[in-house]
């Protein structure tokens, strides 16, 4: 199945994966390890897979390839809204070479 991996730079990998799962867990599958450092989110065009690392959040969503960019949208956005103070950049990387979404935070502050 074709995927796409982003390597999110954060000191927070494990509060970030939290929150996020908790909030498309409203929605959607989801579910997170503190223990383990990784969670799952189950979309109906496809699966997410978030694992903190000691320094960065690494994101995997796999699916059909012309839902791979749906799949980016949704998990990136949602994160990068949350890591809005801490500026979090989500660059996609798709495994046929393709570049993927990049997501930033480009809202001017009010």
């Amino acid at each position: 199945m074709p995927t796409s991996t982003a390597r999110v730079a954060t000191d927070r990998p494990g509060r970030y994966a939290k929150q996020l799962a908790a909030h498309m867990g409203r929605k959607i599958e989801a579910a997170f390890s503190e223990e383990t450092g990784r969670g799952t989110l189950t979309f109906g065009a496809g699966t997410a897979t978030l694992e903190a690392l000691p320094d960065a959040l690494l994101l995997t969503v796999e699916g059909e390839r012309e839902n791979l960019p749906g799949l980016e949208d949704v998990v990136g956005r949602h994160l990068v809204r949350f890591g809005a103070r801490d500026e979090l950049v989500v660059e996609w990387h798709r495994d046929n070479g393709e570049p993927g979404l990049v997501h930033r935070n480009d809202e001017p502050e009010a």
